[in-house]
């Protein structure tokens, strides 16, 4: 398994040194791009049953625990996950982040499935647990009735909307 990665790794280096250099971009026609046109989808429903039906393939099962086994955590490989279908216009930023929690877990049951070590990613694991916490209970600071505030006069200054 270590020389399946060692390759992907050297593919990986190779892919980066092929990248433009900077500023490449201002003398080139915008939206060559594939991240530089609409993305492929818009909903995040349909980003996560395209990103569940790929990462459920054994070989991507396999692979990403072969990268969990080696030390890189759940965290890191999610976000490159998100981020290379990003960058293939499958979908936006906003997508990815509405997602990223589904397939962190997804992602994080490989390795308790497998038996294997891993690390989440995060620095405080009880921060996390505690903001999950909060984020399930519900509101009780909430005032019954709302209070309307009144509007402030219009200024008659020099910087004053007319």
């Amino acid at each position: 398994m270590h020389t399946n990665l060692q390759r992907r790794l050297n593919k990986m280096i190779s892919q980066l040194s092929n990248r433009p250099v900077p500023g490449q971009s201002l003398t080139t026609t915008p939206g060559n791009a594939q991240y530089e046109q609409p993305p492929l989808v818009v909903d995040p429903e349909e980003a996560l049953k395209i990103h569940l039906s790929r990462l459920s393939k054994p070989k991507s099962m396999e692979d990403m625990l072969e990268f969990i086994d080696e030390g890189i955590d759940i965290r890191t490989l999610v976000e490159g996950i998100l981020r290379g279908a990003v960058l293939n216009g499958i979908h936006s930023v906003d997508v990815s982040l509405v997602i990223a929690p589904v397939l962190h877990e997804f992602v994080r049951g490989l390795p308790l499935a497998a038996g294997i070590d891993f690390e989440d990613g995060f620095e405080d694991q009880e921060e996390v647990d505690e903001a999950m916490y909060r984020m399930k209970k519900p509101f009780k600071d909430v005032p019954e009735e709302v209070v309307e505030e009144e509007m402030p006069e219009k200024s008659s200054g020099l910087m004053a909307r007319r």
